[in-house]
């Protein structure tokens, strides 16, 4: 049997994750294509399409919370813990999925799970080794709205550089609901955040962000606390982390408009690309989709 084919929909929460999923699943059957859906989200309750596994069958966060008195995150990792001891429960269905299929996994939006602990890394390589052998793509998903508040972008970039090192998989980052800032952002403005410009932490003074220490000006005490995310500290701080994510030059994002079927496919090509999907798909006869729809009806 040949390799598998799968993307992993990561990002904090809200967003838009199973919106995303639900997007590509209809994208796909819209261009005839196959997925496999999977659900990892334990406290996740309503789905356009049913998953073909859900993590709910398995355990809830619910259950959890409610039998070990557990907190949301603690009643995650928990879940997840106990997924990866029972991994024949998520393995098991995926051996008779073939390299036609794409597989499709909706993660839940707590971050320390990608970015904290080894929880994912070890699930990622449990199925992209053995007998499985998927060739997987990582898909990071952030709100565009957080390029309204600059600090909240910048640390969401962050999480999404971190996630990249702990996965250590072929990754896309995806600035999800782009509708939602039509026509606030001029495309030249919106380019600088496409590929993160750290020159944006000293642009916007009322964004709170201080990026440089000037003399003749009042940095505030940076041993007093309630003038440290004013002072001289905090601009040593913001350079760092925007020296960071330029030192690294990893994080570049795309934009996704769920609602527009053409930003669908080209995220979906770029996941393809980097799985190398089509490389492995057998060429088709100009028949060959005709005789499928017939076998169907």
């Amino acid at each position: 049997m040949g390799s598998k084919y799968g993307t992993i929909i990561m990002g904090p929460a809200g967003a838009g994750k199973t919106t995303f999923c639900s997007a590509l699943i209809q994208h796909l059957r819209n261009n005839k294509r196959s997925c496999f859906y999977i659900n990892l989200d334990p406290a996740a309750e309503e789905f356009v399409y049913e998953p073909d596994v859900d993590i709910k069958d398995l355990i809830t966060l619910e259950d959890v919370m409610e039998e070990l008195h557990l907190g949301p995150n603690g009643g995650l990792i928990y879940c997840f813990e106990f997924l990866l001891e029972n991994m024949d429960f998520l393995t098991d269905p995926l051996e008779s999925v073939t390299e036609e299929y794409l597989i499709i996994i909706d993660m839940p939006g707590q971050i320390e799970l990608y970015t904290h602990v080894p929880i994912v890394p070890n699930l990622i390589k449990a199925l992209t080794r053995g007998s499985l052998n998927v060739s997987m793509c990582a898909a990071y998903l952030l709100e565009s709205t957080f390029i309204v508040d600059r600090a909240k972008f910048f640390s969401g970039t962050l999480s999404a550089m971190s996630a990249m090192l702990m996965l250590e998989l072929p990754h896309v980052n995806i600035l999800s609901k782009m509708d939602l800032v039509k026509g606030q952002v001029a495309r030249k403005e919106l380019k600088r955040y496409i590929d993160p410009d750290i020159s944006l932490l000293q642009d916007a003074p009322e964004s709170g962000l201080v990026y440089e220490f000037k003399d003749g000006v009042e940095n505030g005490d940076p041993t007093d606390a309630q003038h440290v995310v004013k002072g001289d500290s905090f601009a040593k701080l913001n350079r760092a982390v925007g020296q960071l994510i330029d030192d690294f030059s990893l994080v570049s994002f795309l934009k996704l408009d769920v609602q527009d079927e053409d930003s669908v496919g080209a995220v979906l090509s770029f996941i393809d690309d980097a799985i190398q999907f089509h490389e492995a798909q057998e060429p088709r006869e100009p028949n060959d989709d005709l005789a499928m729809d017939e076998d169907e009806g």
